[in-house]
């Protein structure tokens, strides 16, 4: 395709769809379709529900981003046909290309747990950071301020299913928000925060270095961790737990659900290979077999070389972004594909409004300290330069405290 100005279509905004766009702007005809208007620096989430930055901090619109040097499309892709390079839309409207760059990223998944997708709370959008968020108001508003301190723990009885990185990240926020505000509302008692893990211990994948710091700040904020502990059913005001074959009803204001995701459901509606967890798998290339003029990325992606540490993670889409952008254009310009060993780039987990763990260099620093490295690193990570000194100037000059759970109205 050297010498003709190709059609490269990107499917998904995540990190792995939108650093690829942004790395291949100039390249022939960039077109990256998205289900949102913004990109969402996911890592940095529960900051958003607990206030500590703003939407525009970590959900930069997408053409803002791209600065008109690729094109962007708000839409749903609902297939895609190989065979004929198009992709189709929900209402109908298709694009055809030459290349095509496939990150439609993953959804949350339920694992069939009844009543769980009908009731429990995802936390994968902005959406759901502000759905939690009001719902922990509304339980707040709705205490008497002469309520009996066990009537206070029950009011504000959550629970969070899952208990790797994001557990315990959401859980510690949830945790220093919600008893800042029985502080300022100078109510007795206090809340109750209960994280659910089915194996033996959470954050599995996390180094012995960094693990003490987590189960530190998880007795500090007074989180209570069930491990070993399945979820058999959710209900619009309990969860049902079977532990070692005993079952246990806890009455709950809310479940919020971040124990795994599954590939996006368009997965299926392609006649391609998948493994047996429906991902597909790709060449070193990142390319799929047999469609050289494919290229897959991210969580929909099984990469044979990557170790199981950063699988899913949003530091891999980052990593595979810039070979990926390499390989398409090599791919067009006729010259030859390279491959690359992914490394793990460090682990840097928030621990409540005040503090973090971060490793890197193989040391671990925790505390405040590490949470303002932790800000500083991502500030490293956002996208486009312009993008990185805006929102450090508000971190640096306007801060990062927390916003308080206020009541509704106010």
């Amino acid at each position: 395709m050297a010498g003709t100005k190709s059609k490269i279509v990107i499917v998904g905004g995540g990190f792995g769809g939108l650093f690829t766009a942004l790395e291949l702007a100039g390249v022939g005809e960039v077109t990256l379709i998205n289900d949102e208007d913004h990109f969402l620096f996911k890592p940095m989430l529960y900051e958003y529900l607990s206030g500590e930055v703003e939407a525009w901090h970590i959900a930069p619109d997408c053409r803002d981003l791209l600065e008109g040097k690729a094109g962007f499309v708000k839409g749903v892709v609902d297939a895609v046909d190989l065979d004929g390079r198009t992709v189709r839309l929900t209402g109908g409207a298709s694009i055809s290309y030459d290349v095509l760059v496939f990150s439609p990223g993953a959804t949350t998944n339920f694992a069939g747990v009844p009543g769980a997708e009908q009731f429990a709370v995802p936390f994968r959008s902005l959406d759901n950071a502000n759905h939690l968020r009001r719902r922990m108001t509304e339980v707040l508003d709705r205490i008497q301020p002469d309520a009996a301190p066990q009537d206070t723990r029950a009011a504000l009885t959550f629970v969070v299913v899952g208990g790797g990185a994001s557990g315990v990240e959401l859980s510690t926020k949830m945790a220093d928000l919600l008893r800042d505000a029985v502080k300022r509302r100078a109510l007795r008692g206090e809340p109750r925060v209960v994280v659910v893990e089915m194996a033996d211990r959470l954050v599995p994948g996390m180094g012995e270095e960094i693990r003490k710091f987590v189960e530190d700040a998880l007795e500090e904020t007074r989180v209570e961790v069930y491990t070993n502990t399945r979820v058999v059913k959710v209900t619009a005001d309990s969860i049902t737990l079977d532990h070692n074959e005993r079952q246990t009803e806890l009455a709950t204001s809310g479940v919020v659900w971040v124990a795994g995701v599954r590939p996006s459901p368009l997965l299926e509606s392609l006649n391609i290979e998948h493994d047996r967890r429906g991902l597909i798998p790709v060449e070193p290339t990142l390319q799929l077999r047999g469609r050289p003029e494919v290229f897959a990325l991210g969580d929909i992606a099984f990469y044979p070389e990557v170790a199981p540490v950063l699988a899913g993670t949003a530091q891999l889409a980052f990593q595979q972004s810039h070979l990926c952008a390499q390989n398409v254009r090599a791919f067009i310009e006729g010259r030859e594909l390279k491959s690359k060993k992914f490394v793990e780039l460090g682990e840097a987990v928030s621990l409540g409004t005040e503090h973090a763990a971060v490793l890197t260099g193989g040391k671990v620093i925790g505390g405040p300290l590490a949470r303002q490295a932790r800000f500083a690193l991502y500030t490293a990570r956002l996208p486009t330069w312009h993008h990185r000194l805006r929102v450090g100037a508000s971190w640096f000059f306007e801060g990062t405290a927390p916003r308080p759970l206020q009541p509704l109205g106010f």
